[in-house]
């Protein structure tokens, strides 16, 4: 006999490194099967052929709740996305207040997974607890690509600058006045030198002609390099360390190809971003920045007010008074990517537009300082960016 149609099938999944546990339940909270699967493509056809014998008895849609969306769960999140689940996120900081107020026996994935369940029964009958379980929304493709990429490129910067900040500490050791000739150590044309030949002692012996067949390298700056082999000096570990300069100097001219590349492909996939291109239509937001906010906020329709925006943003604080205090403190459930983005987006902003050079310049005279003046401006961009996004419109300023 078929089950009343009022029942959903909900699962609970309690993320692991190697293996998963998962609750499986409906809304009347009785629990109908608890097992564990491995992260392997046999624990997901599993996983799947489970939920769906239950399925054969109660109806769609079934719903799953899942902590670290796009994360370790990878790819088990996009499985169930494709079968037309509803997909929902478990809030790790609100899962962590749910479990102090109602403690379970012990601590273990298989009653986490089973708390998991009962989140889903305190969602429907408290609004207030519906930010515990977010629902993953469809985003468009080309947005999903754009957080790849953005995502990618941002991890390449970061592996050039440590590099750049090695190789700077490894030539101030074996030659320090080789530094004197750039004011910037990542400059092509003196990777371009730098790298001519593995032994760092032989670019001091380097003739003019040989100087200028380097890529980038004219007359100004062989007239540098010339000037300093006058008086070129290397320590005693300029054989072992030269390798090192010349493998990291590689490394660099690497780094910079692909962040090109990387660069080129999300200006590429932006121009088919509804949201990428409505954020190109702000002043200052450049086509690295808009690809990385367009990435990271994927729908607009995630969002119910400009409000949750500018806190996922990090364009907002929360009210943190009490008695007489009144004060303010930094979220902690926020995008750093898309925070970053922002504020990179932003400051350039401020800079193009007149009218928000004025408001960052009377926060500043109010005794704020560069980043919370920025973060003002940002506040008030995130009600623009709402509206622009929610009415489909671009940005424009009104004379």
């Amino acid at each position: 006999m078929l089950i009343s149609q009022s029942l959903q099938l909900r699962v609970g999944v309690d993320v692991g490194t190697q293996n998963h546990s998962v609750a499986v339940g409906l809304t009347d909270g009785s629990l109908l099967e608890e097992f564990e699967i491995p992260h392997t493509a046999a624990g997901f056809d599993d996983f799947f052929t489970r939920i769906e014998g239950h399925a054969k008895r109660y109806p769609d849609p079934i719903a799953v709740a899942m902590e670290g969306y796009n994360g370790h769960i990878r790819p088990l999140d996009s499985l169930v996305k494709l079968r037309g689940w509803q997909l929902f996120n478990v809030n790790n900081l609100k899962l962590a207040r749910f479990k102090e107020i109602f403690p379970a026996a012990a601590k273990s994935d298989r009653i986490d997974s089973a708390k998991t369940l009962e989140l889903f029964q305190l969602r429907d009958h408290l609004p207030m607890a519906r930010d515990v379980l977010q629902e993953v929304l469809a985003t468009p493709a080309e947005n999903d690509v754009l957080k790849r990429l953005s995502r990618r490129r941002r991890r390449l910067v970061n592996e050039r600058t440590r590099v750049i900040n090695s190789l700077h500490a490894d030539l101030q050791a074996v030659t320090p006045g080789l530094l004197q000739i750039t004011r910037y150590v990542g400059n092509r044309w003196f990777l371009s030198f730098l790298t001519c030949r593995k032994d760092i002692r032989k670019l001091a012996r380097l003739r003019r002609a040989s100087l200028l067949k380097l890529r980038a390298i004219g007359d100004t700056y062989a007239d540098r390099i010339q000037s300093w082999q006058q008086s070129a000096w290397f320590g005693p570990d300029a054989r072992l360390v030269g390798d090192m300069i010349h493998q990291d100097g590689k490394r660099i001219q690497e780094l910079n190809h692909q962040i090109k590349a990387l660069k080129d492909e999300m200006a590429r996939v932006a121009a088919t971003s509804v949201i990428a291109c409505h954020l190109a239509s702000i002043p200052g937001f450049g086509a690295v920045c808009g690809a990385a906010l367009a990435g990271e906020i994927g729908t607009i329709a995630r969002f119910q007010s400009e409000a949750s925006l500018a806190l996922y943003l990090g364009m907002a604080t929360l009210d943190n008074s009490s008695g007489k205090y009144r004060g303010s403190k930094k979220p902690r459930h926020v995008n750093v990517r898309a925070k970053a983005a922002m504020m990179a987006a932003v400051d350039h902003h401020r800079k193009l537009v007149p009218q928000s050079q004025r408001y960052y310049e009377r926060k500043r005279a109010e005794g704020k300082k560069h980043n919370q003046a920025i973060r003002a401006l940002g506040r008030h961009l995130c009600r623009v960016i709402f509206k622009m996004l929610s009415q489909q419109r671009p940005y424009r300023i009104d004379p």
